[in-house]
Order: C-alpha cells, then structure tokens, then sequence
C-alpha cells in the first residue's frame, strides 16, 4: 500500500473529521478471552500472588493514540513505557514482569491481526516460570517459546473450521531476562533491544544492539534461508524494493503464521495469496529463537526494547542518544514522538496533522510502536537484591 504525500493530507484530515475515536486504554490482563483491569493491576492466575505496579511514583497518560507510562520501578532499577497505535486495532503487545526470580520484558508485534501477540503475551511468561523454576538458561527460555508456538498452533487447529484465517496471523518475539548479573536477549523476528553503555569516563554513550533480527532484506537472513531451502529458487522474493519469504512475509521467524510451518494449514478456506503451489517444503517459518546471554558491567547503562516502528524511523545512535541526554521520565515517550516527527517529515507532513489523523489511515505513515526503556541500578543487581512488591504490567485494548 502506497503512503500518502504531504498534499494529501488536507484530504486525509477531512475524511478524519468524519470519524470516531473508540476509547482505548492501557490493560492488565492474563487472558484476552477476559475483560481486562486497569493498567499495572490485577492477580497472577497461575500463582495467587498479588502483583501490583508502582502507581505512586509513574505517571500514566493518554494522548490521542499514544498510552505512555512516563517512569516507574521494577526489580533491577526504572522503567519507561509507550505505546502507539497505527492499525485500526492495535497489534503490538508488550509486558514487564518482575519478582524474586529476576525480570522479564516482552515486546510482541503482531502481523495479520492482534491475536498472535495476544496469545503470546498471555502465554509466553508462563511458560517460562514453569520451566525455569528460579534457574534461568537459554536452554529453559527456548523451551518456554517452543511451548508457546505450540500452544498457538493448536489454538489455530480447534478454530479452523470457525476461524480458518488464525492460520495467516502471526508476531515476532522479543523477551529480555535479567537474572542476577546476566542480560538474556531471545528473539524471533525483526524487534530490537539495544544497550546504551557508558564510553569510559569521557561522559559519552555506545549504543549497541543485542538482538539478532530475521528478516528477509538483510542478505544473511537470505543466505539463510536459500541454504535451508536449497532446491525453491523462490525462497525469498523481491516485490516493491522489499524482499519477502516467498513473496509474501518480511520476517522469517515468529510465532503462529502456521500456514507457512504446516501444510495442513495453507489450503482453502484461507486467502488464495497465502496458499503455495504443491509440492510445499515445510517448515518455511521458524520458531526457534536466537538468544544471547550478556554479562551485565557497570557501565550498562540501560536497554531500550522496542517493535520495529520505531527502528524503522530511528538509528540505534539516535535513540540511545536521546534516552541518554534527556531526564529519565518520559524516555520512551520521547521516543515514540521522536519516531513520529520522523514518520511525518518523511511524508512531507507537519507532525500536528499528523497527530489529528486517526487510527488505520494513521497506518499508511507508520507502524504501531511499543517503546520499554528499563535503566539499570548495578547496586541493586550486584547484591541480587530485588525491589518489592513484584510488578507485572500489560499493555492492551479493551474490547
């Protein structure tokens, strides 16, 4: 789909004058099968334990389709959160969670629907107490997504006859795991967590990024890809500049689109542009995660997690250079309206009138964008210690 040029905006504001904003909202929730709480309240349904978050000292806030929690703590230091929402319903997904076992953040971006990042918000974290059970490996965080992906694929199977179009929805995946003194990074997809670490005693900041992404325009995912599929000389297509797994999905990891892991799955009743011709080589997709671990240094100075809108408006350089020169609340909000201002000019459009535009046609300038900067206190992760009460926050929609 084309993006609008900046002369076309008076014609986009008008048609936006004629629309209706549904009221939306940050949630906490453990399923969206429920109807959601209050953001950062509510229970964990698998422990019985009260998780409330740090609402006196946070500020939360809405404006227009930003949702943004400006500062609050959670068990290795402070936090900053922001959500903005461009598809009419948003599929971006994001959590932090913490307590004795460490901290654990989730950034979810769904593709084809929200359902996908849904089920993996409501899913994946428990897995992952289950199989940790207070020894946190990379071997226990990919089990946690293996469980995951197959609890979505049989998700998909018993709406198949209702809701055969579950098969084409999917999201990437990334999770970061403090435990200790060690950073866990597992990814599926192209989200992106970065670390802006301290130059020395110079007074400046590195931004390096920590996370592997699987997505089909970088020429090693392709390689990758070509050398998994050796015999489809239509392994990755290139359509409109962007390369694509056969011609029709950017990443090449994620949970769900199970059309493209099962055969069962890509045939009707699901849309004619997902189906592949015969004979199928499956799995194309995967959901095997790359995880990294990173000992955390003194001069880690914090992590910013986010989905790829904001990576596809920002440099790494720029971000971390942002967090690092302005005051800690409000970080991952200015980010998220640096990533706008950027979207805007890009169309040649003023970012007021980009505000004024309205969610789905806000689609055609940028994506949904989920921004958690978390700032490390190394006194707090040296001594093992972990700020009480826990907390487990969820951003959602209210349906």
């Amino acid at each position: 789909m084309d993006y609008f040029p900046g002369q076309f905006m008076s014609a986009v504001l008008a048609v936006m004058n004629g629309m209706k904003t549904s009221k939306l909202s940050f949630d906490r929730t453990r399923s969206y099968h429920k109807r959601m709480r209050p953001f950062g309240q509510g229970s964990s349904s698998n422990s019985g334990t009260k998780f409330q978050s740090f609402v006196g000292i946070s500020k939360e806030g809405k404006d227009g389709l930003l949702w943004y929690r400006d500062i609050g703590r959670y068990g290795s230091g402070e936090f900053s959160m922001a959500v903005v929402q461009a598809n009419q319903v948003l599929e971006d997904q994001s959590q932090i969670e913490s307590g004795p076992f460490g901290t654990f953040v989730g950034v979810y971006d769904g593709h084809g629907g929200p359902e996908a990042a849904r089920f993996v918000c409501d899913h994946l974290f428990r897995h992952f107490q289950a199989e940790t059970q207070g020894v946190v490996t990379s071997e226990t965080i990919q089990r946690a997504f293996c469980l995951t992906e197959e609890g979505f694929t049989n998700f998909v199977s018993e709406l198949w006859s209702t809701r055969p179009q579950m098969a084409t929805v999917g999201s990437c995946c990334l999770v970061g795991v403090i435990c200790q003194q060690t950073l866990f990074v597992a990814n599926l997809g192209d989200s992106r967590v970065v670390l802006g670490k301290k130059v020395g005693n110079t007074g400046g900041i590195a931004a390096i990024q920590l996370s592997t992404e699987h997505n089909a325009n970088l020429e090693a995912i392709r390689h990758e890809l070509e050398d998994l599929h050796p015999n489809d000389s239509q392994i990755a297509v290139l359509k409109r500049g962007v390369w694509k797994v056969k011609g029709i999905i950017q990443v090449s990891r994620s949970i769900g689109d199970v059309y493209m892991k099962h055969a069962r799955f890509n045939r009707e009743p699901i849309d004619a542009k997902f189906r592949l011709p015969e004979p199928m080589d499956m799995p194309i997709l995967s959901a095997n995660p790359t995880i990294l671990s990173h000992p955390l240094h003194p001069n880690d100075s914090f992590l910013v997690f986010a989905s790829d809108g904001l990576w596809e408006q920002l440099s790494n350089e720029k971000v971390v250079d942002i967090v690092h020169s302005n005051p800690r609340a409000g970080s991952a909000r200015r980010l998220v309206k640096a990533a706008l201002q950027e979207a805007a000019r890009k169309r040649e459009t003023r970012y007021s009138d980009l505000q004024k535009i309205d969610k789905k046609v806000r689609r055609h300038f940028h994506d949904d964008i989920t921004v958690i900067v978390l700032f490390l206190n190394h006194d707090l992760i040296s001594k093992g210690a972990v700020q009480t009460p826990p907390v487990s926050i969820r951003s959602a929609l209210e349906h």
